[in-house]
């Protein structure tokens, strides 16, 4: 029986979320090829760079995910894009050159992302990415480089919206690499939301549903600045007054924090980052989100949960468009009263965007096969 040989590349929260149910896909056809041969035999491995190396970053969502210990674990840290790119790719390739697999599954827009596929390519092994064509064409934003390039690196790109579909075609990438399939985060959403009716994340805070605003800040454009910091803690403690606010901080944004002395209302609760299944609790039961996350833009649209995102673009304009997303830019002002407008009960209706309905995954193990099967 021919064998194929697939290794996934995580290295940051989004990445695992996106990747499990492809795992569990993978698990599923070989449980049917055993009792019944209908294709290659599949051998997935998966490769943690380590990019996110704060353990409540990142084994948190292994463990919630149900995900196996890594068959790789690169341990490369923090350092400068320079640095953590130029570290993934001088270890990854001892990885391909080890295992030498078919195929490398790649996922988003991290820094393990574009590191991983610009190996890949120079040794000439095949390259799927996982959530291709998404652009906020701002190239100032370090992820829009890495989107750019792994897609004009990929052999298969599976695209998640239909904005990516646009991008794809206008940059001339051929159209038999191009595969609308949905988005495999939302796998992940529908196949663990009845696990999360059993978190006790809500009595952990004292907190109810539809009464506290849930809050996700990292991106350095507002967490690094220390006037934009403490005009958003400013805003965040203003919000406190008339809501409690739970603010999983990232370990760099605690750190500006600490740095600065920033003094904190009572009701605007930060806590360490929290695991997928908790986090999910929070989400689908808060009034409101305020994030600059990308995959919690995608994930509120789903849960038609109110979401203001600051920021200026977004790679994932469905979000805003079909969903629940209302982008804000940087304007404290404009997500004061976006908020607030929420607050009082005037709320955006969203819709769910096509093919978001957790088979994404099977469907790009299904088109793998197809493809590898028939060389």
């Amino acid at each position: 029986m021919k064998s194929i040989k697939i290794i996934s590349v995580v290295g940051a929260r989004p990445n695992f979320m996106k990747m499990a149910p492809i795992h569990n896909a993978f698990i599923q056809l070989e449980i049917r090829n055993k009792s019944k041969y209908i294709g290659p035999s599949i051998r997935h491995l998966i490769c943690h760079t380590g990019q996110h190396y704060d353990k409540r970053m990142s084994d948190i969502f292994f463990n919630d995910l149900n995900l196996p210990k890594p068959d790789y674990y690169l341990g490369v840290g923090s350092g400068s894009h320079a640095e953590q790119t130029a570290k993934i790719m001088i270890e990854f390739e001892k990885v391909l050159l080890a295992e030498k697999p078919d195929l490398v599954l790649v996922y988003g827009d991290v820094n393990s992302t574009i590191a991983c596929s610009l190996v890949a390519s120079k040794i000439g092994i095949k390259i799927a990415h996982v959530e291709a064509g998404l652009r906020s064409f701002d190239p100032s934003m370090p992820e829009e480089i890495n989107r750019i390039l792994t897609d004009h690196l990929s052999d298969f790109l599976f695209v998640s919206e239909q904005s990516g579909l646009k991008n794809l075609n206008k940059e001339g990438i051929s159209k038999e690499k191009i595969f609308f399939v949905g988005n495999t985060m939302i796998d992940s959403l529908v196949s663990y939301f009845p696990k999360s009716k059993k978190s006790n994340i809500l009595n952990t805070f004292n907190i109810h549903n539809d009464q506290f605003i849930l809050v996700t800040l990292h991106r350095p454009s507002n967490v690094d600045d220390k006037n934009n910091l403490k005009k958003i803690i400013d805003l965040l403690n203003q919000l406190a007054e008339l809501r409690k606010i739970i603010f999983p901080v990232h370990p760099r944004t605690k750190a500006n924090i600490k740095i600065h002395s920033h003094k904190l209302h009572p009701n605007l609760i930060m806590t360490e980052p929290i695991g997928y299944i908790d986090f999910l609790t929070l989400m689908k039961n808060a009034e409101l989100v305020f994030t600059d996350s990308g995959g919690i833009q995608e994930e509120t649209t789903y849960l038609k949960v109110p979401c203001i995102t600051l920021r200026d673009n977004t790679e994932r304009p469905s979000t805003v468009t079909v969903g629940t997303n209302l982008l804000v830019g940087r304007d404290l002002l404009a997500a004061k009263k976006s908020i607030l407008r929420i607050l009082k009960g005037k709320i955006k209706k969203g819709e769910i965007p096509d093919l978001w309905d957790g088979k994404a995954s099977k469907r790009i193990v299904k088109i793998l096969m197809e493809n590898f099967s028939k060389h």
